[in-house]
């Protein structure tokens, strides 16, 4: 797993430090699991408390939980890179719900919660729209912005809807197609795109400029048309569509920036922190 040495190797959590590392590869963090053990439970001996908890949820039946752990190297008290447990946020959720501690029940409330909310927003997606809409707005995102954001997240929907229906397996082959059609529109992968703006673990769509968008929203909706003429099934029929679909957007980006003389592709970002940020 390679890891980015500029991103800080420290987290606050209670106030209290927490070692993590960032992947490059999978764009995410992972976190030292004795150290959230050591906060949650105020143990002396929080690597041991960890060794017992996990032999307790293989003996349970929640080997899948130990198995998400992962090991990397994190610097030790005495200053040396050892080999430590690591989770990501959702497997550091589920073993968190597995720790007996009151400091621990604050976040088992909050996952209820989160789960009450997302199973009244499957009988009811406008519960959803409406909850997506409220936060972009927090965030400070104008009603053109937003309106754009959504339109063109419909427009997703119905490109994977279709993906869903015709052999395309969710998850990894949705993002090897989302993949294909973003390089071949804008020349770059999801991820190099994600690296121009800055991002780290924060979602691409929701920091792109209003022309990102509607060359992405162009490239998707000319995918989806196209794959329902040719009655596209599979991952490898409908790569060849994904690139048919990205290349009419490109073609299209192009002219757009002989006709304005200005780049599609921005460094642009809502972060507050980040290089630039976008003009609301």
């Amino acid at each position: 797993m390679k890891k980015n040495k500029n991103n800080k190797a420290i987290a606050i959590f209670e106030n209290e430090p927490v070692r993590r590392a960032w992947s490059d590869k999978e764009e995410k963090w992972y976190f030292s699991v004795v150290d959230v053990a050591r906060i949650l439970t105020e143990s002396v001996d929080a690597r041991n408390y960890w060794k017992v908890l996990k032999n307790r949820l293989i003996a349970e039946g929640g080997n899948q939980t130990v198995t998400d752990c992962n090991q990397l190297k994190l610097m030790a008290i005495d200053g040396r890179m050892r080999l430590t447990d690591v989770a990501d946020i959702e497997t550091m959720f589920r073993i968190i719900q597995s720790i007996p501690s009151p400091k621990a029940e604050p976040f088992k409330i909050w996952l209820a919660k989160i789960g009450y909310e997302r199973l009244k927003e499957a009988v009811d997606p406008e519960i959803a729209v409406n909850r997506a809409r409220a936060n972009w707005q927090s965030l400070g995102r104008s009603e053109k912005w937003i309106e754009q954001r959504m339109r063109g997240q419909e427009i997703r929907n119905k490109l994977t809807d279709y993906w869903a229906t015709h052999e395309v397996t969710e998850q990894e082959e949705f993002a090897i197609l989302t993949n294909i059609i973003h390089k071949e529109w804008s020349g770059l992968t999801v991820g190099q795109h994600k690296k121009i703006k800055n991002l780290k673990g924060h979602n691409l769509r929701d920091n792109m400029t209003d022309a990102e968008m509607l060359f992405t929203s162009l490239a998707e909706l000319t995918t989806r048309q196209v794959a329902e003429k040719d009655l596209s099934v599979g991952l490898n029929e409908n790569a060849v569509v994904a690139k048919k679909g990205g290349k009419l957007a490109s073609r299209a980006k192009n002219d757009f920036e002989k006709l304005t003389g200005k780049k599609v592709i921005s460094q642009e970002n809502f972060l507050g922190s980040g290089k630039r940020k976008l003009n609301k």
